[in-house]
């Protein structure tokens, strides 16, 4: 089926802020809108929208066929107690509520419900379009393609970080909607499922609206731009790809500036004309008094109207002002400015492994034999599963060897950023989890740290769990600020990040003088931070 999705003069607020208001959005089949902004400025809020999980405080939205199914597969694919992963495929792709549906209206069919073959008719087109006749078949295949060998049956939370990648992927390529919403599908995706879902997207008939920090994956597949700029408070639609999007708006938001500054410019010229006026107006006025005992009628009948005059014209001047149409300033976005604080140089050797093996269940790690070196700058590259992170904790003597040697070098300060950014997932506040890290920061110092990556008073005391993966990664990133290292591990750094944030850590790596281990599949990031070494893994054998 074909549908199209129509979205009228939309609004969302988060407590008194407005995210949005005035939205207009037609996705239309083959569409493939690209949804950007900076974090918090209610991309997420909007998908939820359109998928009817969250009311819209203004607006209307309808789908074109009304019956036309349209599926939202969130930025953290919610791993539930005791789900198989074959029952999380068939909530994701919808065919578990179908099946659902359909049994319920078997049931009143069989119990002779008026309205009930109708009923039923619906539920089951329903549960056929979303492909539910040969779920499993196809689950198994696509399984096998990506490599996921795990039993289907076997639960969720028994899974990897990277085979549950792969269980997401696998859920987004067994979907038959006739409208996808995705919220950050490339976070934590290899290079192989990257390729995958490229293909999968532009291969698509349906409609897709996509929130993603991937710029490749952007500029690779979306063939229009909506962007919320929570700043201007406006929404701004592009056409053409990500790359057009880039030049209009940079050139949209110069003539903003320009044409505020012309604004601003000539009011200022009209306001100083009018005080010159006024000020010869009054002078005109004082002379008037000064010398209202002179005799010469015709003397004092002139220096009365050159103060009318100047009065008429200042008055005029006024005018002028009153009929200039107000431009507003752009107002200036808030801006990440990231430094990584230098601890003292560590000795030449900062880490090594020497033969170094690691199980964990049915994945071995190893033998690894590997020297890192004092300014080293080391990318990490691999598939889901194939040891990276595992890799990472050996090196920092977090994961015990079940055969060889760890050691880290004298002096070694060690900065991180986790792939579970996992600081910051309890109950107890931000502020506290945050200060619980840096100890030595007076509370005003981390609040105000803290406000330099957008997380201010309306964060900070919130639990951390409750706060969004984006701004879990900020507050991980701050801890880079507060405290010097000299080795620095980066984990998928770019997840959940907004495009001007990846832009400023990318600038604070090139300058960064210690020592680098990244892990990341953002292809643009390997492009742009210098390293002097690359490491590859494949099944726990590293190259």
């Amino acid at each position: 089926m074909t549908a199209t999705l129509i979205a009228k003069d939309l609004a969302a607020a988060h407590g008194d802020r407005i995210l949005f208001s005035g939205l207009d959005l037609v996705v239309a089949p083959g569409d493939v809108v690209g949804l950007v902004g900076a974090n918090g400025a209610g991309k997420s809020t909007l998908l939820r929208m359109l998928a009817g999980l969250h009311p819209a405080e203004q607006g209307t939205i309808q789908l074109n066929p009304p019956s036309a199914t349209v599926g939202h597969l969130p930025q953290e694919p919610e791993r539930r107690p005791d789900e198989s992963v074959r029952a999380f495929l068939g909530r994701r792709t919808g065919v578990a509520r179908a099946q659902r549906d359909l049994d319920a209206a078997t049931e009143a069919l069989t119990a002779g419900h008026e309205g009930a073959d109708d009923a039923y008719a619906a539920a089951l087109e329903r549960w056929l379009d979303l492909g539910g006749a040969d779920l499993d078949e196809r689950a198994e295949q696509v399984a096998a393609e990506l490599g996921l060998a795990v039993d289907l049956d076997a639960p969720m939370t028994t899974l990897s970080g990277g085979q549950a990648a792969r269980a997401g992927m696998a859920s987004l390529l067994l979907s038959r909607y006739d409208v996808f919403l995705l919220d950050e599908p490339t976070n934590d995706l290899d290079l192989d499922g990257l390729e995958r879902l490229e293909r999968f997207v532009t291969g698509l008939r349906a409609g897709v609206v996509l929130v993603s920090h991937d710029r490749e994956f952007l500029a690779r597949t979306v063939t229009r731009v909506v962007e919320l700029d929570l700043a201007q408070q406006q929404v701004n639609h592009y056409g053409g790809g990500y790359a057009a999007y880039l030049e209009e708006r940079e050139v949209a938001r110069r003539h903003a500036r320009e044409e505020y500054e012309e604004y601003a410019d000539t009011k200022a010229a009209l306001e100083e004309r009018a005080r010159t006026q006024r000020a010869w107006m009054e002078k005109g006025v004082r002379n008037a008094r000064r010398k209202a005992t002179d005799p010469d009628k015709h003397v004092k009948h002139f220096r009365g109207q050159t103060s009318e005059k100047q009065a008429s014209k200042a008055r005029q001047t006024d005018r002028m002002i009153e009929r200039l149409e107000v431009v507003e300033e752009p107002r200036k976005e808030w801006e990440l400015r990231m430094s990584i604080a230098v601890a003292p140089r560590a000795g030449a050797v900062v880490a090594a492994l020497r033969g170094a093996v690691v199980r964990r269940g049915g994945f071995t790690l190893g033998p690894v034999d590997l020297q890192i070196d004092w300014a080293d700058r080391v990318a990490i590259t691999g598939a889901n599963g194939s040891g990276k992170s595992t890799l990472l904790a050996a090196l920092l003597g977090r994961l015990p060897l079940d055969e060889g040697h760890a050691s880290l070098g004298p002096g070694v300060v060690v900065g991180e950023v986790d792939q579970a950014r996992g600081l910051f997932v309890g109950d107890e506040p931000l502020l506290d989890a945050f200060r619980a890290a840096t100890p030595e920061l007076a509370p005003a110092d981390a609040r105000t740290l803290l406000a330099k990556f957008g997380l201010r008073a309306a964060h900070v005391l919130r639990p951390a769990a409750t706060l969004s993966p984006g701004e879990r990664t900020r507050a991980a990133l701050a801890l880079l600020q507060a405290k010097g290292v000299n080795l620095l591990v980066l984990d998928e750094p770019t997840n959940h990040l907004d495009l001007p944030a990846i832009e400023q850590l990318e600038s604070a790596l090139s300058s960064y003088p210690g020592t680098l281990l990244l892990v990341t599949h953002d292809r643009r990031m390997l492009n742009a931070v210098p390293t002097t070494r690359h490491l590859h893994l494949k099944a726990g054998q590293l190259r």
